[in-house]
């Protein structure tokens, strides 16, 4: 006999990158370029530190928060990184920025809700707000280079706004903010009774300048919730650890959601985090020398392909070009190519439909494997859309 869940549920599926991946099987000699994980090693002293906490026995439950000194290690990170302070007792240690968000979201959010997000944007976020009763409410942001701005962000609240959703540097396209950029949209959201979600996971991986947080801003602080963590800027995606800071009055509130779903973060794991924001905080640099490098050969290899690209990726570690010039339909698009090349790409309506018409490609991976598959991929253009390519260059 089989049950039914409750009506909420129909909004639980796979997500749609890994409905795609899982075409791959059977592929044994695929390359794949969908994966949006760091492919270095974690830092040695991150990794000792891990390993000793077990070894040392440290595997109790710690503080619903997380451990004091993973507490005052974030906190002191942001201070001198960003120059902006939390209390610790304004911090939640969480099991990746994904349960920070999910603790932020389930707390917030009533039926009816509207949350605003601009996309193309990570699709991860959708089921959660859906299962809540809660609705998006997208901006298209492909007229204005993939950022979100102040007239579009105002024509979107409405009386039943809720929250705006974050997320920059953005997944998919890469494409980070300027400080004046994020000063013009804090003073839209300074006016309105609503909830910021800065979903930062990849500020760390910013190339050019220093990432701007939207917390450097006093007159949103009652307002702001802020997500970071270490999966990305310390290739430390499996350990799960993950930060959601904010104002007392909602932390203390958001503690008790957090708590009732997981107790704690793993504790190995925030004493791994601790000795990365102490010991180990240089991490991202000698990754990002690598992200460039990789980031400008696709960027000159998609462009001569026929490839075009709607705004330069600054940040994360993805690259965004679109396929009009070759197709509309991203699906098909690689579908085939998966199939024919056994090259993998995500689509972009993987994106919510405003990606229709684009693909992102993951750089995180070695120079050799990125090469091989541009190779393919100029291989099957050449055989299935010969008229539509310019020139090869190499």
């Amino acid at each position: 006999m089989k049950l039914s869940l409750n009506s909420n549920s129909k909004y639980l599926r796979a997500p749609s990158i890994r409905q795609f991946s899982n075409r791959m099987k059977g592929l044994d000699d695929c390359v794949n370029l969908t994966i949006g994980q760091p492919d270095f090693p974690m830092p040695d002293v991150v990794k000792k530190a891990y390993v000793d906490a077990i070894n040392n026995d440290k595997t109790s439950y710690s503080h619903n928060k997380g451990l004091l000194e993973t507490r005052e290690a974030i906190s002191q990170y942001f201070k001198n990184r960003y120059h902006f302070s939390y209390d610790p007792e304004e911090i939640i240690v969480t099991n990746g920025a994904s349960e920070a968000i999910d603790t932020t979201l389930r707390s917030i959010i009533e039926p009816g809700d509207e949350i605003i997000i601009p996309g193309p944007i990570y699709a991860g976020y959708i089921p959660l707000i859906e299962v809540l009763g809660g609705k998006p409410i997208y901006i298209d942001t492909t007229a204005t280079q993939f950022k979100i701005t102040p007239d579009a962000l105002e024509s979107h609240i409405s009386p039943k706004t809720k929250a705006v959703l974050l997320n920059y540097p953005t997944n998919p396209t890469g494409v980070v903010l300027k400080r004046n950029e994020v000063l013009n949209i804090v003073n839209v959201l300074k006016k309105y009774p609503i909830f910021i979600i800065s979903d930062e996971i990849y500020a760390e991986n910013t190339f050019k300048g220093q990432h701007t947080s939207f917390a450097e801003f006093p007159e949103i602080r009652d307002q702001l919730l802020l997500i970071g963590g270490l999966s990305k800027s310390h290739s430390a995606t499996g350990i799960r650890i993950g930060f959601l800071l904010g104002p007392e009055y909602l932390i203390e509130k958001l503690t008790f959601m957090h708590a009732y779903n997981c107790i704690c973060a793993n504790v190995p794991a925030q004493i791994a985090c601790t000795t990365a924001l102490n010991e180990g905080i240089n991490a991202p640099l000698y990754m990002n020398r690598d992200y460039i490098e990789r980031r400008n050969y696709l960027k000159e290899k998609l462009e001569s392909l026929g490839f075009e690209l709607t705004a330069q990726p600054e940040g994360a570690f993805y690259i965004f070009p679109s396929i009009k010039r070759f197709t509309e339909n991203d699906f098909e698009f690689c579908v085939d190519v998966l199939e024919k090349a056994h090259l993998a790409m995500v689509p972009g309506s993987s994106f919510t439909d405003i990606g229709k018409g684009y693909i992102r490609i993951s750089y995180a991976y070695d120079m050799e494997t990125l090469k091989k598959g541009m190779h393919r991929l100029e291989n099957y253009l050449q055989q299935h859309y010969p008229e539509q390519m310019t020139t090869p260059t190499k």
